[in-house]
């Protein structure tokens, strides 16, 4: 798409059918359509959308042990989570398909090739004709999120050319990897998609530097769930320090120049729409572009490793 010929981008603020994998895909299914219906052209899905952020979980460990409950939890997740592509993949792209919309979505993913006791946090991204055209693993997941997710790896980098611009991902705290927004930045992206489970004042203000720091549009999208949304026995055992809202929400869309066009939205479900217009990053670009005229490469050395690690 050439700039000025604006285009609509859909934020999704839901929550997950916590370790029902069928049910979250239901529910992606109806929120795509809803979003085609309403003209998005990307629509973007929180972290783990399938099938689940696990907020609140212990998975019966501490340092030094491990419990039977805690293993059943972890593999009802694993029972969960959904090959990349897959029966469910297939039918979030059927989805997208008819919504005529590039999908973004946070997915929990198990590799076929592996023994199937990895999981990792991914992001897959969706075209119109409905296919898979590529998935981003979580670099480094944070805190206890790192006893059940394994790291990804630099093969997994992409920025993708699409009609309405350059579009990449970064999950969640990876946005505080400056190497890892550089990555972004230095493939062109342009529509900067930021999955993620943080709902923070901070996490707002970092949404904001990024758009202003590359200079592209920055579409952040978390989840809001409820106590309801996971199985009674784990709300029960869990979630005894939460309120009724366990995930509050805060999804944003903000423009190049750091200023928000959807401010963040908090405290229930809801689909973000923004009419974008890649002119306006030529605009932004005129006095600060980071991987260009302000950038200093006989000072500076980038590079990214994007071989294979032997993680599938």
């Amino acid at each position: 798409m050439e700039a000025g010929q604006p285009f609509k981008a859909a934020v999704v603020q839901a929550g997950s059918v916590v370790f029902d994998r069928e049910q979250s895909v239901n529910k992606a299914v109806k929120l795509i359509r809803e979003a085609g219906e309403n003209g998005a052209n990307i629509i973007l899905f929180p972290e783990a959308f399938l099938s689940a952020y696990p907020r609140g979980m212990s998975f019966g460990t501490k340092i030094g042990s491990r419990n039977e409950e805690g293993r059943t939890d972890f593999r009802r997740y694993a029972d969960s989570s959904v090959f990349v592509p897959g029966p469910e993949t297939d039918r979030i792209g059927k989805a997208a398909k008819e919504a005529g919309a590039y999908v973004v979505m946070g997915i929990i993913e198990k590799d076929r090739n592996q023994s199937g006791g990895t999981l990792y946090c991914t992001v897959i991204f969706i075209d119109p004709d409905g296919q898979v055209i590529g998935k981003h693993r979580k670099l480094k997941p944070t805190g206890t999120e790192r006893l059940v997710w394994g790291e990804g790896d630099g093969s997994t980098l992409p920025v993708f050319d699409t009609p309405y611009g350059r579009i990449g991902a970064l999950i969640c705290w990876e946005n505080y990897m400056p190497l890892a927004r550089m990555a972004m930045y230095q493939k062109g992206v342009q529509i900067y998609l930021a999955p993620t489970a943080d709902s923070r004042d901070t996490w707002f203000a970092t949404m904001r530097h990024i758009a202003c720091e590359g200079r592209c549009f920055v579409l952040s999208c978390n989840q809001y769930s409820t106590k309801d949304m996971y199985p009674p026995d784990i709300a029960e055992r869990e979630l005894g320090d939460f309120g009724h809202e366990v995930t509050r929400g805060g999804s944003c869309i903000v423009d190049p120049l750091g200023e928000f066009i959807v401010e963040p939205v908090m405290g229930k479900e809801e689909i973000l729409y923004a009419e974008l217009d890649l002119s306006k990053i030529t605009e932004a670009k005129f006095d600060f572009d980071v991987v260009g005229h302000y950038a200093r490469p006989d000072v500076f050395k980038f590079e990214v490793n994007e071989k294979p690690m032997g993680n599938g």
